[in-house]
């Protein structure tokens, strides 16, 4: 639904994230058309759309099917690989649309998805959430990425890599203490440059002190100069290593252009899992060191609702929420992990501007750390001028 493109509606005495004081808003032909500083109180908060940059689409909306709730990371992958035998195309693009569904009403705009990719010709999933992401164009912005395992991509990286270059995709590979390790990582960067990829990779997803993937990454990353072209995901095991160690390795990060996503709440759930023991190690990377080195840091969503994290709901404030109670967050200072940095890493640009669209999302609180309080605050989803939706407390 738009708004009469004749019609101006004012939004009075709102908190705009990044902004001082009350504002009032103009909104009139689906753009903002003005601002002010305004004399009211009490309009609510608004914070732009939101950028999910790390989920999987093609395991989401499967914890129903599996027979466990996993221990470890690899009893998951274990689980989640006997289920994929059994997908359809019709299956997924139901998971996959329900997802992508749930993330748009929420205040979502731009979406990264990983596909696991173990073979050389592409798997089921692939030409299913290619075509979801032509239909979902204008709502949500879906970017996909490759997931093999290293070792494995080595062999079939030269067949992935066109197939990706073609398609618009990244390429992704999961590493994990793997042997060969700078060889391995150098070829995956050699088909980045010869394709002209982007990367992503699932980095260190574990507590053992002696996995160093992330290193041989940056490390690369610098040589080749790719800052702002390659991004880690997880980075459990800098939780568990020497301090000093880790605050060399993210000043060297920094400098080599690298971007850091944090997934709190499939790392959280899998990580020192032991059957009937209270986890004592969550595996939550060094965040707020990281942002301090000056690594550009983004939150995602991960796993929802699958073998590696039953839960979740495709809710980036949410994310935001248990990212700022596990890492001891100020609020203000990570909006931008879930919105303008993983939009910027996906070609796209989210910022609230007079003149641009009145894409965003208005919460009836009184500041951001309100939102953060109080998870049945009534929002309401913008888009193009009118409200999307509205969830009442």
């Amino acid at each position: 639904m738009q708004d009469d493109p004749g019609m101006v509606t004012t939004l009075a005495g709102l908190v705009i994230a990044g902004r001082e004081g009350a504002w009032d808003m103009h909104v009139a032909g689906g753009r903002i058309t003005g601002s002010r500083p305004s004399q009211q109180r009490g309009g609510g908060v608004v914070l732009p759309l939101a950028a999910d940059i790390h989920t999987h689409l093609d395991k989401t909306f499967t914890a129903a099917r599996m027979p466990c709730r996993a221990s470890s990371l690899f009893q998951a992958i274990d689980m989640m690989a006997e289920d994929a035998a059994r997908w359809t195309a019709e299956d997924l693009r139901t998971r996959a649309e329900t997802a992508l569904d749930r993330a748009w009403r929420q205040g979502t705009a731009v979406m990264r998805s990983h596909v696991d990719w173990s073979f050389a010709a592409p798997p089921k999933a692939w030409p299913v959430l290619t075509e979801l992401a032509e239909e979902w164009r204008g709502r949500v912005e879906l970017q996909l990425a490759s997931l093999t395992r290293l070792d494995d991509l080595a062999v079939i990286g030269p067949e992935i890599a066109p197939h990706l270059r073609h398609s618009g995709g990244v390429l992704g590979a999961f590493i994990y203490r793997n042997d060969d390790l700078e060889n391995h990582v150098r070829a995956v960067f050699d088909l980045a440059e010869r394709h002209d990829l982007d990367l992503d990779f699932h980095v260190d997803e574990g507590l053992d002190p002696e996995a160093c993937g992330i290193d041989v990454v940056i490390e690369e990353t610098a040589r080749r100069g790719l800052g702002g072209r390659v991004l880690c995901g997880h980075g459990c095991s800098l939780s568990v290593r020497d301090p000093g160690e880790v605050s060399r390795l993210l000043d060297r990060a920094a400098e080599a252009g690298i971007g850091l996503t944090v997934l709190p709440g499939a790392n959280s759930y899998l990580q020192d899992a032991v059957p009937g023991r209270t986890p004592r190690l969550r595996g939550l990377a060094p965040l707020q060191e990281a942002h301090e080195a000056g690594v550009e840091v983004m939150l995602g969503s991960d796993n929802v609702r699958d073998g590696f994290f039953p839960y979740g709901d495709y809710d980036m404030v949410d994310v935001l929420r248990l990212a700022v109670l596990m890492g001891h967050l100020a609020p203000d200072d990570w909006l931008d992990a879930i919105s303008a940095r993983p939009a910027g890493w996906m070609g796209h640009g989210l910022a609230l501007t007079v003149g641009g669209p009145a894409d965003f999302i208005l919460f009836d609180a009184t500041d951001l750390h309100d939102v953060i309080c109080r998870p049945r605050a009534r929002r309401q989803v913008w888009r193009g001028g009118a409200i999307l939706l509205e969830f009442k407390e």
